[in-house]
This record gives structure tokens, C-alpha cells and sequence, in this order.
């Protein structure tokens, strides 16, 4: 099958009956070699039918999977076993989502099927808190008493990839503001222009370079679920207005205007003024970033159901391909070593904040991103008098 052959997916999502699948994990545990191969491996290794079901693996998987019980994992395509998010929205499973057309994992498997050796990466979104994992994915073709299977070796390179990506986009961001430091500086020493106006846009920039520090250090703090909340009393219109005034003189926003909506609702809640502050700051920048000069972008906040809803309007379209991958950790338009914008807005939200992060891009309504949070958090506000508690989503 070929890509886009299947409307929900593209990778086959037939199964085989109980019996066949009985029968092929029969053929491969009395293969006394194999099974002393791969438990000697440190790899995750398993083997699939051609219909994409896991018929053998080694106690490796058993490690990254969550399984009570590991005998649940025969029958299961990898990504069900591995806990993808999106293997569990269909009722078919595994490889039938549009998701799945962009997942390394699935597009190695395919060609194993095919008879080629393949090598993809592959970040996928765990349950149930949308854990975000690297792996590298490796396949061989392997033919045994006449059946069709692949062998796929899974390679978790989740803390190269992300020190990785943190390293390359902190240096490019403190490298970018510390220039511009010492463009103020040299102009101030040479006396040219204002020098009460320089010391001041002096003092703005070296803010913005503590700021771009705690930055990376908040994520980093995150992803290794460290990271403290520190519940307060929040007013939305006021958080808004700060987020507005601290980026409008920033690079990422000349020849463009930020708009703040006048309909929007002035609502005390409770949360994270730092964590949800950088929420925003990020999304506003996303937005700057897909404007050309002299559009606008408008950023505002309304009550509903229960909840506050921020949300950042440009009039950008976000191409579908980009769109199956845009929460992915490193995944980005704007070269190796980004991306983290959209990835650290999910992650601070759901596993962190109780929130959510959506979505819609379209020719006709352009991009807007809303991040909704409860305005009563039981949990959040449980902490006001203990604010040094770490919050987790387990």
C-alpha cells in the first residue's frame, strides 16, 4: 500500500485472526537462537506479522511499554504498545490516522514490508499525559517458515535529541540578544545619540537576556518533570498587557502590530503568573513569526464554560503537513535546532497548568491558538498556601 492510499491513514489496517497470531508467535519462540539473540540485546527489539502485529519481542519493550501484564502486548501494533496518542483515536488503531502518514516509525515498518532495510526517527506523543519520546527506528525484512515479518529495533533518543535542540536554540537566542547588547554598548561609549535613551534600551536588552535563560532553564526543568508551581491570584486582562508591552519592541515584532482584542473578559484565576506568562510569550512570538511586515496579530481572552480561553489570531495559514506535527518536541519551519515554541506551550499547559492547547488553521479564518485553563483549579488553588509543591501529571 502507498501513501494515501487509505483516507483515515495510509498503512494497512487489517488484522490477523487469533489463530494466525498464535501461530507465528509459536514459530518464533522455538527459534532458540533468535530468542537468546535478542535477550542478550539492549535494544528494544521486536519482531511484526505483515499486518503490522507484534508476534516477538524482548524484555526491552517491556520496560518502555506500560503493560500490566506483558502477554497484552502480542497482537498490538507498536505504536499501541508504545502508547502513541493517536493509535487510540480510531477504532482501528495503529496507522490509521492522518498522523500516521508523518510517523518515521510507520513509514520504516511499510518498508520492511516491502523488502528494503529502513532507518527513521520517529516522536511520538505518550500517554496519558502526552509525554514526548524520540526514538530511532530501524527495520529488516525477515522471512521464517515461509511467513513475512520485520524485525524492528527501537532506539530511545529522547535526552540526545532534546539536549540537543536546547543547546542549539539557547545559544542562538542568547548569541541574537547579546549582539544586540553590544551594538547599544559600543553606540553609548561612542556617544552617539541619547545616552539616557541607550542606558535604558541597554537595561531592557539585558532583561531580555535573563529572561531568555529562565527560559530554557523552566524547559528544561519541565521535560524532566521538575519544574515547581507556584499558584497565584491572576488578572487576565493585566497578564495580557504585560505579555503585549514585553515583545512589542523585540525584533520578532517589526513592521507588525500586536492587537489587544477589546472584547475580551477581564477574569480573575487562579495559576502560574511566570509558567503561564511564558505560555503566552511564546505564542505571541509563533504568531510574529508567521506574519509578514505590516500585518497584525491580536491576542485576547473571553470566559467560557467554566474556563479562561487565551487565544492569538494571525492571518497565516499553517500547511497540513505541518499541522499533523506541530506539538512534536524539534519539529519546526524555521530549521535544525527549533521548534521548541509549540512544544513547550503543550507541555506547560496539560502536564502542569490543567490546561489545553487546540488549534484551527484554514485560508478563511487564518491561525488561532487557544490555551484554556480552569478558572476555580481545585489543585492550584489547594497549593496557594504550599507553593513550593511540584505539579505532575501521572
Amino acid at each position: 500500500m502507498q501513501p494515501g492510499d487509505c483516507k483515515k491513514g495510509y498503512a494497512s489496517v487489517n488484522c490477523a485472526d487469533s489463530k494466525v497470531i498464535s501461530r507465528q508467535i509459536e514459530i518464533l519462540s522455538e527459534n532458540e537462537l533468535l530468542c537468546r539473540l535478542y535477550k542478550a540485546v539492549s535494544e528494544v527489539v521486536l519482531i511484526v506479522n505483515s499486518q503490522r502485529q507484534i508476534v516477538f519481542f524482548n524484555e526491552q519493550l517491556c520496560k518502555l511499554a506500560d503493560f500490566d501484564d506483558t502477554q497484552e502486548i502480542y497482537g498490538k501494533r507498536p505504536g499501541e504498545a508504545l502508547g502513541c496518542i493517536h493509535a487510540f483515536e480510531l477504532p482501528e488503531g495503529c496507522g490509521a490516522t492522518e498522523f500516521c502518514v508523518t510517523c518515521g516509525g510507520a513509514n520504516a515498518i511499510m518498508a520492511s514490508g516491502q523488502g528494503l532495510c529502513s532507518s527513521q526517527e520517529c516522536r511520538i506523543l505518550r500517554k496519558p499525559n502526552s509525554e514526548a519520546v524520540d526514538l530511532l527506528i530501524k527495520t529488516t525484512p525477515l522471512e521464517l517458515s515461509g511467513e513475512q515479518f520485520s524485525i524492528v529495533s527501537i532506539t530511545d533518543i529522547s535526552h540526545e535529541k532534546r539536549r540537543n535542540a536546547l543547546e542549539r536554540l539557547f545559544f542562538h537566542d542568547l548569541l541574537n540578544t547579546a549582539s544586540a547588547l553590544k551594538i547599544l554598548a559600543e553606540l553609548l561609549n561612542a556617544k552617539k545619540g541619547d545616552g539616557q535613551e541607550l542606558s535604558k534600551d541597554i537595561k531592557i536588552t539585558v532583561r531580555r537576556l535573563m529572561d531568555e535563560i529562565y527560559s530554557h532553564k523552566q524547559l528544561a526543568a519541565a521535560e524532566s518533570d521538575e519544574l515547581t508551581v507556584r499558584p497565584v491570584p491572576i488578572q487576565s486582562l493585566g497578564l495580557l498587557k504585560e505579555r503585549i508591552e514585553s515583545l512589542k519592541y523585540q525584533k520578532v515584532a517589526k513592521g507588525r502590530q500586536i492587537i489587544l482584542d477589546q472584547n475580551s473578559d477581564d477574569v480573575t484565576f487562579i495559576s502560574d503568573h511566570t509558567m503561564l506568562g511564558r505560555v503566552l510569550a511564546n505564542m505571541l512570538k509563533n504568531a510574529l513569526e508567521a506574519c509578514r511586515p505590516g500585518q497584525r496579530v491580536t491576542i485576547g481572552c473571553r470566559r467560557s464554560n467554566g474556563n479562561i480561553d487565551f487565544w492569538v489570531h494571525n492571518p497565516g495559514c499553517i500547511n497540513k503537513k505541518t499541522q499533523l506535527q506541530l506539538f512534536k518536541r524539534s519539529f519546526s519551519t524555521k530549521g535544525r535546532g527549533r521548534g521548541l515554541g509549540t512544544y513547550s506551550i503543550k507541555l506547560l499547559s496539560e502536564r502542569y497548568l490543567n490546561g489545553n492547547v487546540d488549534f484551527i488553521s484554514n485560508p478563511q479564518q487564518g491561525t488561532i491558538f487557544t490555551a484554556s485553563y480552569p478558572i476555580n483549579d481545585g489543585q492550584l488553588s489547594d497549593n496557594l498556601e504550599n507553593p513550593q509543591r511540584t505539579k505532575q501529571k501521572v
